[in-house]
């Protein structure tokens, strides 16, 4: 039976600083005056979440939700690792299975196996929880 251990997970577009480019190009352009104070505010927001000051700006202008580009790419980051957990703990639950109907003996480590699915399912709903 194979170990249950989490591993990181790929982030590919996840790690991105800045937006990906419009298909049609940009077609307008806006300026956006600002003090010395907000934009020093600005780039200090923008290098907390990891992306750009006109990724923030743009973001946050057409959110429908007030959460934080950070906390939507850590949502979307918690969901792939859950969504890995989930593909191995039911290959774990699969050999049980095989190894029940072979009729052989249940493997003495089943139990932590169920009780780890019960564990990946709490945090799948304390995730969704978070989500809404």
């Amino acid at each position: 039976m194979k170990a249950l251990v989490e591993e990181p997970v790929e982030r590919g577009r996840l790690g991105k600083r800045r937006r990906e480019n419009a298909p049609a190009g940009s077609k307008k352009r806006r300026t956006v005056w600002v003090t010395a104070e907000e934009e020093a505010r600005l780039i200090a927001r923008a290098a907390r979440e990891r992306v750009t000051v006109p990724n923030l700006l743009m973001s946050a202008a057409l959110s429908e939700s007030s959460e934080t580009p950070t906390q939507r790419k850590a949502a979307m980051a918690e969901l792939m690792a859950l969504h890995t957990l989930l593909a191995r703990v039911s290959n774990n639950v699969n050999q049980i299975a095989r190894h029940a109907n072979a009729g052989e003996d249940f493997p003495q480590d089943a139990a932590a196996v169920l009780g780890y699915v019960r564990q990946v399912a709490g945090r799948i709903d304390r995730t969704i929880e978070g989500l809404m």
